[in-house]
């Protein structure tokens, strides 16, 4: 859970734009802004910035953007040591704030906007995930990568197989592959579903997903993967900005009025947990069904009507998992009574 944090005296403002290799940091020292340096952005890169941090005399305020496994063992390491406070800060909060402030855009011009950002705004302390919610994020997002590999290794199977050119030998080693793929997302599975077992808190959250229609075990046990790290003062609207589920109006004037979108500027592994749930529930839950239809009736495409299923999902599972309660649809579509009892009938 983040937590505002108010000003010690003498403090260094400093902002971190974080890629794949290396980390460009600027400081803000004395009101005075000194040049962007660079790190690698690796242990020993982790540990010469730490110790390049630790010989200001002051206490250390550090933002940095929230960027997935690039940034997140760099907020670790930072954590650790003393003298520092962290901030992990969601991309579109930056992006908004540095609209005002920047002209260009480069990694160095990047570190300068987080500096100013400690500087100028509330400062929200980053507080270290448990690390059995970090082991089941590497399991889940491992799994879906092996699945991710499955299904290409489908499709360069059902290619060959349509060839009377491709050798014996080739159909054969793909079919190995395929085998072999699949056990190790087996493998996986029953690891990240041990994990759960273990923990009652993960158990209860992953009961609890089941409950919605649409969501069996598999498509839970990587929901829960994904939603397992989130700060638990966060709201539902933060859930599906986090997301990237969030609609973008597109409306100039009179003149410019296109369909609105989802942002997509969010967790692309919750999204792609979410689509096949969301595909099973308008099949099977009378509620969701409903919703879907009503959007159809209003000129929306399948795939927009799906994204909103899929939102709708997401604002359920906050529910159920704020009141610890079974999925209950008429709880999250009260007025749509007159239109499941039509479809149930």
């Amino acid at each position: 859970m983040n937590k505002p944090v108010s000003i010690p005296p003498s403090t260094v403002f400093c902002g971190i734009d974080v890629s794949a290799a290396f980390l460009s940091v600027a400081l803000i020292e004395s009101d005075q802004t000194l040049t962007p340096c660079e790190f690698a952005n690796d242990p020993s890169g982790h540990k010469a910035l730490i110790n390049w941090l630790g010989k200001r005399r002051s206490r250390v305020r550090v933002s940095l953007e929230a960027t997935g496994i690039y940034s997140l063992d760099l907020a670790l390491a930072l954590d650790a040591a003393s003298g520092i406070e962290l901030a992990v800060l969601n991309p579109k909060l930056v992006n908004r704030f540095a609209q005002t402030l920047r002209r260009s855009k480069t990694d160095a011009a990047d570190a300068v906007v987080l500096a100013q950002y400690s500087q100028r705004m509330p400062f929200l302390a980053w507080q270290r995930p448990d690390d059995k919610a970090l082991r089941l994020r590497g399991l889940g997002r491992y799994i879906e990568s092996l699945v991710v590999d499955q299904a290409r290794l489908k499709g360069r199977l059902r290619t060959a197989q349509s060839s009377v050119t491709t050798p014996r030998a080739v159909l054969q080693d793909l079919q190995r592959a395929q085998a072999a793929l699949l056990r190790r997302i087996l493998r996986m599975r029953r690891e990240a579903m041990k994990l759960v077992q273990a923990t009652p808190a993960f158990q209860q959250r992953l009961e609890l997903l089941t409950s919605v229609p649409g969501i069996a075990k598999i498509s839970a046990l990587q929901i829960l993967s994904e939603l397992i790290l989130l700060a638990p003062a966060m709201t539902v609207r933060q859930w599906v900005a986090y997301s990237g589920l969030d609609p973008v109006q597109r409306v100039s004037g009179s003149s410019v009025r296109k369909q609105s979108r989802i942002s997509h500027a969010g967790n692309r592994h919750l999204r792609r947990a979410l689509y096949m749930p969301a595909v099973a529930a308008v099949r099977w839950d009378p509620h969701l069904k409903a919703f879907y239809k009503a959007l159809q009736m209003r000129h929306k495409t399948k795939l927009q009507a799906l994204l909103a299923v899929a939102r709708k999902l997401l604002h359920a599972i906050f529910g159920i998992f704020k009141s610890n309660k079974p999925y209950d649809g008429n709880r999250l579509f009260p007025h749509l009574a007159f239109e499941v009892e039509s479809i149930a009938g």
